[in-house]
Order: structure tokens, then C-alpha cells, then sequence
């Protein structure tokens, strides 16, 4: 009975329509990010380019730092941000209710005239935090960091001349990889160059991004009280603000020559809590800002919105079509569209996935020498991480339908520990 039914299924239109996307969306994406991501590198990343002075006076730049029991990281990337190269900026730090000793790590810094911290008594999520701050910044300019975050002394002199375009409202940065002592760490470094980085260079070519990076970003002071502030309700906040700030036809750019180092997620628990709330934060603006598709005039967004669409779709096929592959090869049944022995389209996406993550790695090497002693680990990334990502993706999919709850999100980023 039960082979009977597989055999049915493997021999539907509908598996083979499925099995046919399963094979060539990776093939068509990695041409497609490969090439445009190609184009932005030779359009606006000249090798011998060097930092502009500006003629004028410098704009000042608040640099908003939420944390929650941060006592681990906070001191080391505070001192990292208070030694940039800049000339008008301060540093907010502001205490979300940390239970740990945030407090006291952070007035060893507290004599710093470019410091200062403001302590929130309850815990009320980032996005809160970031609000409340937002009234008691000085600067126009302001540039929300991680309190794992240590930017480069020159982060600010590449983002703020983005901002001398009216229409510019958000700048994200370049996220690195600072822990690479872990197996899945230097998976994690080799995402954030070849997928990450990449990706956000192709999306660029097409005009709009689907997210700054919420470890690194700058924004006009002025577009976030326009779009209402960041939405506490949203898990992925930074997801959810550059929509609304492109939905308002403001421009977002990617700015790779300004460098943040953060820490990743060394264990599986850890990185799998942080991509079922990445994956559980795209479903929710998915189904938030579905009218995009219906309007001309948010025409620049559809192929953000396709995009994310179709990478679901895959990640449904991936799970789907490996289940059934299980199940015929423990019935002894041969699957379809599955062997243990390389073909010809199984060649040709590894082939590619490799070509995209090489070429993320070469182009990323400028801004991180370290990065290509990585790119070995990077035959294990579509075997281990395809799965990873693409079951989040599916068990988050419930969100897509639903409504995200109007309560604030809370946090509690796990830094030590067997979660870290």
C-alpha cells in the first residue's frame, strides 16, 4: 500500500513540477546573484578607492546601541565604537532591563564625554529600546549597532557621505565574522560573505533590499519618525523597517567598505533559536506588506517580494521532497529525482553553490583577509546548511498567515553558555 502510494505521488505532475523547481531555482538564483553582484563590485567598489574628506563640516552621528544583558561583549565593542575615526558622533547605550551586570560594566566607560547611558527599567524588546532613544538623540544621522558590534575606525567615514542624497534614508553596513575558532561559525562567515553580502549587492542592482542588517545600519533621523519608528511588535525589526522606509520611496544602500565585526551563534541551539525568529520575522512582513504586489507604484518592490516568495517555495520543496525521498528508500522503493550517486543536475547545483560562495569570498577578501582560510568549509554549506535554513523556513511558515501580535518582543540574546 504504501509503495504503491509513493509511486503514484513520484509519478504526479505535481512532484515533477515540484521536483523540476527544486532543481533550478539554486541554478537560476546563484547565475543571477552571481552576475549582478558583479556589477555593483565593478560599479561602486573601486580597488584603489580611499576615503573622501568631505569640504564641510561633518554631520553629526548618534550611535544608538540597544542591549540586554550584555555584561559579556558590551565593554569591549563600546570602547571599539568610542574610537572611531570622527569627528562629531556620541555613543547611546541604552540598558533594556538587563538582569545580568550591564550596569556596572558599562560605568567602567562612564567617564567618556562622548557616552551616554540610558537605563530602562523594564525589559520591553529592541525595537522599544531603540524608540525611546530615538527622542534624545542629537545627531540627524543615526547608526543603530549591536552591543556585540566593534565597527572599524572608519566605518562612519564610508556611511555618512551616503546620506548627502535627500533621498537616502538607511545605509547598511558589512557585517565580519569575529569568533571563527567553531566549525559553525566559519559556516556562519562563509554565509555572511557568499549569501549575505552578495545577495545585498544584487539587490542593489534591482533597486530595493529585503533588510539592512540589524548588527550595523545607519539611518536619517528624520525617514524613521516619518515611517513611525521601528515596530515593537515585529521580531526582526530591521526586516520590517526597511520595508516601511521603501514603501515610502526612500532609498536604502549597501555600503561594504564600512566594516562591523560581530559574534555569531556557536552552538546549533543558538543559531537555530536566531533564524527560526529571522525566518519567523520574514513570514510576518510577508504577509504584513502583501499589498506591494497589488500597486504600481510599489512596482521597485516586487522583486524583493518574488524573490523571498520563491526562496520559501524552494525551502518547502527541499523539506517535502527529502521526506518523501526518505521514506521511499526505507520502503525500498527507488526515488525518484534522488540518488546516492552525483548526476548531472546534482553536479551542476553544487557546481554553482560553490562558484556563488567562492566568489563571495573573493570579493568580500579586501574587507577580511581571514575569510579565505574559510572557504574550504565551504563544501559542507549546502549539505548542512540548506536543511538548517530550510526547516526553520517551513516551521516558521504558519506566520505567513497570521498576524503578528500587537504585545512587544522581547529579547534575551544568549552570549555565554551552552546556548551562546
Amino acid at each position: 500500500m504504501l509503495v504503491d502510494l509513493l509511486a503514484t505521488l513520484q509519478n504526479s505532475i505535481v512532484f515533477q513540477v515540484a521536483l523540476a523547481y527544486f532543481a533550478a531555482y539554486p541554478i537560476v538564483t546563484s547565475i543571477l546573484w552571481v552576475t549582478t553582484s558583479l556589477m555593483f563590485r565593478l560599479r561602486w567598489e573601486p580597488s584603489n578607492e580611499q576615503v573622501v574628506q568631505p569640504a564641510g563640516p561633518s554631520p553629526a552621528v548618534s550611535v544608538l546601541v540597544p542591549a540586554h544583558n550584555e555584561e559579556a561583549v558590551i565593554v569591549r565593542s563600546v570602547r571599539a565604537m568610542l574610537a572611531m575615526d570622527y569627528p562629531d558622533f556620541e555613543v547611546i547605550v541604552v540598558d533594556d532591563g538587563s538582569t545580568d551586570n550591564t550596569a556596572g560594566a558599562l560605568s567602567r566607560l562612564a567617564g567618556n564625554p562622548r557616552l551616554r547611558i540610558v537605563r530602562k527599567v523594564v525589559n520591553e524588546g529592541k525595537a522599544m529600546a531603540l524608540n525611546d532613544a530615538l527622542p534624545v538623540a542629537r545627531g540627524e544621522i543615526v547608526l543603530i549597532l549591536d552591543a556585540d558590534a566593534e565597527p572599524a575606525p572608519d566605518l562612519l567615514r564610508w556611511m555618512v557621505p551616503h546620506f548627502a542624497a535627500a533621498r537616502v534614508a538607511a545605509v547598511t553596513g558589512n557585517p565580519r565574522v569575529r569568533n571563527t575558532d567553531t566549525f559553525l561559525a566559519r559556516l556562519q562567515s562563509i554565509e555572511f560573505s557568499s549569501i549575505i553580502s552578495l545577495l545585498r549587492r544584487s539587490q542593489r542592482i534591482w533597486g530595493r533590499i529585503v533588510t539592512v542588517s540589524g548588527v550595523v545600519a545607519a539611518f536619517r533621523r528624520s525617514a524613521l519618525f516619518d515611517v513611525g519608528g521601528f515596530s515593537p511588535e515585529m521580531p526582526t525589526e530591521d526586516i520590517e523597517l526597511t520595508w516601511k522606509l521603501q514603501k515610502k520611496f526612500y532609498d536604502v544602500r549597501y555600503e561594504p567598505r564600512a566594516v562591523c565585526w560581530m559574534t555569531v551563534p556557536t552552538s546549533y541551539r543558538g543559531l537555530w533559536k536566531q533564524r527560526l525568529r529571522w525566518a519567523r520575522g520574514l513570514m510576518q512582513v510577508l504577509h504584513k506588506h502583501r499589498d506591494v504586489m497589488a500597486h504600481w507604484k510599489y512596482r521597485r518592490m516586487w522583486p524583493v517580494y518574488v524573490e523571498s516568495s520563491l526562496s520559501t517555495l524552494w525551502a518547502i520543496c527541499f523539506v517535502v521532497l527529502t521526506a518523501i525521498w526518505t521514506v521511499s528508500w526505507a520502503a525500498g522503493l527507488p526515488p525518484v529525482g534522488a540518488s546516492p550517486i552525483p548526476n548531472l543536475w546534482g553536479m551542476t547545483i553544487a557546481t554553482l553553490c560553490l562558484v556563488q560562495l567562492s566568489m563571495g569570498t573573493l570579493i568580500d577578501r579586501r574587507y577580511d583577509r581571514s575569510i579565505v582560510r574559510m572557504l574550504p568549509y565551504a563544501v559542507w554549506y549546502p549539505i548542512v546548511y540548506w536543511m538548517f535554513l530550510s526547516l526553520g523556513t517551513v516551521l516558521s511558515l504558519h506566520w505567513l498567515f497570521r498576524r503578528p501580535v500587537r504585545t512587544s518582543v522581547r529579547w534575551n540574546t544568549q552570549r555565554t553558555g551552552a546556548s551562546a
